[in-house]
């Protein structure tokens, strides 16, 4: 009998096998027999979760900023409400301030401006240029020119800087004698920040740190005839200029384009107005024909344009009673307006757009 060959072990054939036949097995898990009071049968065993790599916090990625709901993004009608219930609560509970000249910043940040913001954003759709001139803090004063019959630039030009000027900034107007003598205009103008147009008002808001805004023209501005449109009126005695000088203010030329074709005054029925008791009584092609509807003024499309401002800190205590330096400084301001306004009106391509 031939010697039977003895074949050597080989651990590796016999580990290839073994993963042959594991490869054959199904993939959802290994099986074990385990014993059951019905009989033997097979129980799936699942298999170990692979373990996790462990990161580092180098590794970890960049959070994601969290997304904002629609009420935070956009101003939602829940933050509107919810605003306007927190100015019911501190109009009721009296947590408000009214500063000495009847200023109400409260109501006029929450009511006055929301009423005449549509106005300004929708129908004379307001251009502003060079709001950073205006001192983002400290005493300035705005000098623009006046126009349009209706004193409607000077409350344009209120919202030019109360909505867009970085540091929000508030305008306190200098207004004419007439504006408070009228009942229900009086209170609204106190209320928005109007005050007298008197030198000793301007001075202390000045010194308080305000941004002023008048308007030299007065009535002789917003009462000339749509044929000296955009033609400066005179300035007055240049009382502004010594305001100016006394606060040690900035004067903040400012220059406004559109409003002289909202109402254009053909003519002016001087003996109705003194009846009346106006500067003036304006007939336009469409007042008083029209009786109300006339009133409604033309959608122009305005601009205003703030230059850089002219400094007079540098200036001695007793210029503000030099008469030659008030002239040449009010014919400066009133050049760098009349110049800005001439350029405004080259690039405009449009009245209405």
């Amino acid at each position: 009998m031939a010697d039977a060959k003895v074949i050597p072990f080989d651990d590796d054939r016999s580990r290839g096998s073994a993963q042959r036949a594991a490869r054959r097995r199904p993939t959802g898990g290994t099986s074990r027999r385990k014993a059951d009071p019905g009989g033997m049968r097979e129980m799936p065993v699942s298999p170990l979760p692979a373990q996790q790599p462990v990161l580092k916090a180098s590794d970890a990625p960049d959070p994601e900023p969290p997304v904002q709901p629609p009420a935070e993004r956009g101003g939602g009608w829940d933050r509107r409400i919810a605003g306007g219930l927190a100015f019911l609560r501190r109009r009721i509970t009296g947590d408000y301030e009214v500063d000495e000249f009847g200023y109400d910043e409260d109501l006029t940040d929450q009511v006055l401006m929301s009423m005449v913001r549509p106005l300004y954003e929708k129908y004379f759709r307001v251009e502003v240029k060079g709001i950073e001139n205006i001192p983002s803090d400290g005493g300035a004063l705005v000098v623009a020119n006046h126009s349009g019959t209706l004193p409607l630039d000077g409350l344009m030009m209120q919202v030019a800087v109360h909505d867009n000027h970085p540091a929000g900034r508030h305008l306190r107007l200098l207004a004419a004698d007439l504006v408070f003598m009228l009942p229900v205009v009086n209170e609204l103008a106190r209320k928005a920040g109007h005050t007298l147009a008197c030198s000793e008002d301007a001075e202390r808001l000045l010194q308080r740190g305000e941004v002023v805004g008048v308007m030299p023209e007065g009535f002789k501005g917003i009462g000339k005839p749509f044929s000296d449109r955009y033609k400066l009126q005179r300035f007055g005695r240049g009382g502004f200029v010594s305001t100016a000088l006394r606060a040690g203010a900035p004067i903040v030329p400012c220059s406004i384009v559109g409003a002289e074709e909202i109402y254009p005054m053909i003519g002016n029925a001087k003996t109705l107005a003194r009846l009346l008791g106006f500067p003036y009584f304006p007939i336009t092609p469409t007042f008083p024909w029209l009786g109300p509807l006339g009133a409604v003024p033309l959608p122009t499309k305005w601009t205003i344009q703030f230059g850089e401002p002219i400094p007079t800190d540098g200036y001695p205590p007793e210029a503000a009673e030099d008469p030659m330096l008030m002239f040449n400084l009010t014919d400066q301001v009133r050049e760098q307006i009349q110049h800005t306004l001439y350029k405004l009106l080259v690039q405009r391509r449009s009245v209405f757009f």
